[in-house]
């Protein structure tokens, strides 16, 4: 018997905190980078979160044993999370906080290809492949659709920017294959965040040093920056999803996050004046409703014929 609850105001409340807060990351990315570069910031806020999770695994007297079959997936999930990050870091050297937001949350999409491929229980329905071309014309649109005059004023390099925050997307889809279809699944959460961290800690640091990218200024805006996202996004907003995971129904909380890549939009404007051309605005709509569509498909088929979700 399925004990996961429904959605009720405790988990609307955090869902809302949670969504502000992931827009938000990207946006603090690039506030920060004149003094230290994201990638550069991405793998500090690696190692510390990981840090962090080591000791709340101590603290609960959780022990980290390689030798339950979990550390060639983890190996995995590891390297594909930090290559998201790595798309990300250079992504956001190109192109604004408000497109990497977007194009980062197509990753529901690709996660349920993948899903629907390895998983018979996951098999996509016919509405859901409906969202899938929704998400995927809105990326088109968002990619292709400027007008020329915005095209002929806009640096080049921001389609690269863009395409960088896609991969993005597809390696955390990707990463969610791997966590739902190999043995990790069956270990606990905190576990599988510190396979992801201690691998993007690594990986991404040699990153950013073999890119020229490792130089530190050690502002207030550089410290406050990587506390921000060690202390709040890598470490209690991740462990209060993973929470919300075990005690919510996944697929309401699912719809629910589509709210992040608004506020990802709305931070890149207001803090960061970055311009909002029409046509990614209609890209952006069109992606959103595709994941809602595919990731709260039994929601909505709950809420529009009454079937249990």
């Amino acid at each position: 018997m399925d004990t996961h609850k429904a959605i009720d105001g405790l988990a609307m409340g955090l869902m809302l905190l949670l969504c502000m807060i992931w827009g938000l990351q990207q946006v603090v990315l690039k506030i920060a980078a004149p003094d230290v570069a994201p990638l550069m910031q991405l793998a500090l806020r690696s190692g510390i979160s990981a840090l962090l999770v080591g000791v709340a695994m101590v603290l609960r007297g959780e022990r980290m044993s390689l030798g339950d079959g979990t550390w060639r997936p983890g190996l995995a999930v590891g390297l594909l999370f930090a290559l998201e990050f790595l798309f990300v870091g250079q992504g956001l050297r190109y192109t604004s906080a408000s497109h990497m937001a977007v194009f980062l949350y197509t990753a529901p999409a690709f996660a349920a290809l993948g899903l629907h491929w390895r998983l018979p229980a996951e098999r996509l329905q016919r509405f859901q492949w409906f969202g899938i071309l929704l998400a995927f014309a809105g990326i088109v649109i968002a990619f292709f659709g400027r007008s020329q005059q915005a095209a002929a004023g806009a640096p080049a390099h921001i389609l690269w920017g863009d395409f960088l925050g896609l991969m993005a997307g597809i390696a955390w889809g990707a990463t969610t294959v791997v966590l739902r279809c190999s043995s990790l699944a069956r270990t606990s959460a905190t576990k599988a965040l510190l396979y992801q961290l201690a691998a993007a800690f690594v990986l991404l640091l040699a990153a950013a040093a073999a890119l020229g990218e490792a130089a530190f200024n050690p502002t207030l805006r550089a410290w406050g920056s990587i506390l921000f996202q060690a202390l709040v996004v890598s470490f209690a907003s991740y462990l209060t999803w993973l929470w919300l995971l075990r005690r919510y129904l996944a697929s309401r909380l699912g719809v629910f996050s589509f709210m992040t890549p608004f506020f990802g939009i709305a931070f890149g404007v207001w803090l960061l004046h970055e311009p909002l051309e029409p046509s990614f605005v209609v890209g952006a709509v069109l992606v959103v409703a595709g994941i809602v569509v595919v990731s709260g498909y039994g929601w909505l088929r709950h809420l529009l014929g009454g079937e249990k979700a």
